[in-house]
Order: structure tokens, then sequence, then C-alpha cells
């Protein structure tokens, strides 16, 4: 079915098991502004259930159907960069780096998937396999820029929100029937105002697990809704490939296959028990995945665990002048996001990835807290000074913060020695920061990170 506005002809996509149908989102305009981010929610594992049942089919009020939304942007990075190069649209666009670097796809354009191009394919192959792509580097502020904006569209309709990536989210509609109307009609109505506000396309899955509605998500691409009604998830997962499960990859799958389970329905088939002598504590999860059940629940709680930027080299290097440089600029993008979202860090970790592809981390608690970007480099710097030989080569280096305070808090654990100048340098972080959200984070860099390249 299409459904056709102005110029343009667009996918819709349904369940046949409902005579609902709704269009997809439309591109409009784009609304650039600058705001701060909701609070978002993240997700925690669900109790058993008394009795060994699955979290999922336990008993809940019939009031409270539940209704979760997964957003999944189309070609998110690809997408964004076309929003600037509107040039290239119709071309097979390829975002990671350039086609003779070591790197990985990170988004492919529809066009360039065509020739089997897809996600986390090496640059070297996407190239063997479509040599007349346009090749873009990465720009991942502009990027993260970008999310913010769905993010906070994405506030707008629930106050449960799971940023599950910097492209993809779950959004739970349950009991916003009174603000919103039906889930159905709130779903679409969310996932125009995307496309229309930003001008990037989206697709959705609407279902009553997180699990089923991102596999329905993936049957909607690109820019489509499906819906799967409740009690109508097994139905719909049945003739599927088990691959199309998330968290079954290449291994389980050939494992599955091996004892004749290619479908859901086949996988359905399979008692608990003979799944967990086989799989172990797995089989438990996949008996729970064939019939659409979740093994994740939402709660509340916009603080992030850890903030990491990692660089992987175009070429494995024992320069310590690239390396420190590297580190300056991974220590500068972790301490903007911490400062962006008020928070204070205890544990800075350092990680070496060697040629041979041994990765080593070594961590180190500040004496008081810090949010402060020399605080977290100087730190850095003493741990590769003590975890790193100088000649051994490495391919990738990274920066982690965690341990977490907000600034209410963790203002009262701060030194008062010294006060003076950390103020300072805390008012220079600030003004830093809003230079770069007005030029880009490239273009505000302290002297230490000038010579480090791109990050991958």
């Amino acid at each position: 079915m299409r459904v056709c506005s102005g110029s343009r002809t667009i996918r819709e996509t349904w369940v046949p098991v409902s005579n609902d149908g709704f269009p997809a989102a439309i591109p409009c305009i784009i609304r650039k502004e600058r705001l701060p981010m909701p609070k978002l929610a993240q997700y925690r594992a669900k109790p058993e259930v008394p009795g060994g049942a699955s979290p999922a089919n336990a008993p809940c009020p019939a009031s409270r159907e539940v209704s979760i939304l997964h957003v999944d942007m189309d070609a998110f990075f690809v997408s964004v960069e076309l929003l600037e190069r509107p040039d290239l649209r119709g071309l097979p666009v390829i975002v990671g780096g350039k086609a003779t670097e070591r790197g990985v796809v990170t988004s492919a354009s529809y066009e360039a998937r065509k020739f089997g191009v897809h996600s986390a394919m090496p640059l070297r192959t996407a190239a063997k396999l479509c040599p007349q792509a346009v090749f873009l580097d990465n720009r991942h502020e502009l990027y993260s820029q970008w999310s913010d904006r769905v993010a906070r569209i994405l506030a707008k309709y629930s106050p449960v929100v799971e940023m599950a990536s910097i492209d993809e989210a779950y959004v739970d509609l349950t009991g916003t029937e009174r603000v919103l109307g039906s889930a159905l009609g709130a779903a679409h109505r969310l996932l125009t105002e995307i496309t229309s506000s930003t001008g990037l396309p989206c697709s959705g899955g609407l279902a009553s697990t997180r699990l089923v509605a991102k596999v329905a998500s993936e049957q909607a691409k690109p820019r489509g809704l499906v819906w799967v009604p409740h009690r109508a998830e097994e139905n719909f997962l049945a003739p599927l490939s088990v691959r199309k499960i998330p968290g079954i990859g290449k291994v389980t799958e050939g494992a599955l296959a091996a004892v004749g389970i290619h479908t859901v329905a086949d996988l359905a088939l399979i008692p608990r028990e003979r799944l967990e002598e086989i799989f172990g504590r797995w089989g438990t999860a996949l008996y729970r995945k064939a019939r659409g059940d979740d093994t994740y629940e939402f709660f509340v709680d916009a603080e992030p665990k850890s903030i990491s930027h990692n660089c992987t080299f175009n070429e494995d290097t024992a320069e310590r002048e690239q390396i420190e440089s590297t580190l300056s600029l991974l220590a500068q993008k972790a301490g903007k996001r911490l400062r962006s979202a008020g928070l204070f860090c205890r544990t800075v970790t350092l990680t070496l990835r060697f040629t041979n592809f041994q990765t080593i981390t070594r961590s180190r608690t500040l004496a008081s807290p810090s949010d402060l970007d020399g605080a977290v480099l100087a730190t850095i710097r003493e741990l590769l000074h003590n975890a790193w030989d100088g000649s051994a080569k490495l391919r990738l280096v990274g920066v982690a913060l965690s341990s977490f305070l907000a600034a209410s808090t963790a203002n009262g654990q701060l030194e008062l020695v010294g006060a003076e100048h950390r103020e300072k340098m805390e008012r220079l972080a600030r003004a830093t920061d809003k230079l770069r959200d007005r030029f880009g984070f490239s273009k505000i860099q302290l002297g230490g990170s000038l010579r480090a390249p791109d990050q991958k």
C-alpha cells in the first residue's frame, strides 16, 4: 500500500492482523535549536516471576496495556550528512572514513546497501563491493547534536525514554492515552514530528515488549511504522529467521541450525528445559525471545554509568606525540559530555590496544571529584606512563570516566586548597563548551590535541 503526499511517495507498512493503517513520517523543514537534554530512562534486568513464569507474561492490570515504541533513525549518519550535502542524494554514500583506511563502516545509504555494504564492515571491503561510493569521515559531534534534537522530541511524548544508542530509542507510551490518545496514533505523530522538524527519516515499531518493537521497526524500514497488537507477538515473529531476533548472531544461528532450528516458530517449539540443556543460561533467554518476551524493564535514571571515547589509529603507532595528542582530544570530548550532564567523576580509565589485539585497561580514583579536562588528562598521562613502555605499537587508545556524582554532591567533597584556581578553570571550561556548541568541537581544542586525528 502506498500513500502520496505532494511529490513524495511514502511507503506505509502495517501488520495484516489489523485493519488500521497510517502513513509514514513526511520530511519538511529543519529547525535548528540547541536546548538542554531531557532526562531519559535506562533499563535493568527483570526479576524472575514466582513459579518460573516469564516476567513479560506476568499478570498486569487490564487498564495498563503496555505499549512500547522503538524509534530507529534510518541510515542516521548518512542522513545527517545529506542535510548538508543534498547533492549526494541518490548516490551510494558510506560514512566511516576513507576507502583506503582500515576502519569500519558506521553507516551506509540504501543505495550503497544494494551492493552488500553494511555497518561494521571494513572500509576496504566496502570499497571493493562499491568502488563508486562517496566515502565520508565520521563527525560524531555533529551526529550527537542531531541525536539530542531527536531525544527532545521523544521526551515530549513520554517521561520514560531509553536512548539505546545515538540513533535508536525506546519510548514507553503505556498510560499516556488520556493525554496523547491511542498509542498507535501517538506513534504516528511522533515519527511524523521527528522528520518534519529535523528532515531526518525514521522508522518505528509498536508492540507490548521492547524485543518485538525492535524487530517490528526493522521490518518497517525505510520510513515505515509496524504495529504488532497485544497477543499477536508470537504470530508476528513465527515466520521470521532466528537471526532477526536481537542478540542472535552468526554463532548462535549456526548452533540453532545444527539442531534443526531455522525460524522463530521452530525455536518456540523447543521446550525450555531442552534449550537450557543445550545452551545453558542462554537457553532461558532464547525461550523467552521466541515468545517475544523481554528480559529488561524500564526504570527512570537519567545518570549514565560511564562516559567513554576511543580512537583507532589508521596505522599502528608508537609515536608518543601522536598518542598523547589523541588522548588529549578524547579526554576533552569525555569532559565536555560530563559537564553537559552536570556530573563530576571520581574514576578515570585508560584503554590501550596493541598490534596483537591485546587490550589492557588501567584505572585511578581521583583525590577529589572533578569535571575538568586538565584533571582527567593529567591522570591519563600518568596511567599511560606506567602502562606503556614507549616502544610497543598501539592500535587503539581510549578514555573513560565513571563513578559519577551530581554537581551538588561533588561540591561538598571538593578540596578547599586551590579553590580559586579551580573556579577559574571551571569558568574557562564552561566558556569553551559554549564556543564548541556554537562553532563545533573541532574548532576549539587544547593545544596538546592539535595533532590528534579525527575520532573513529
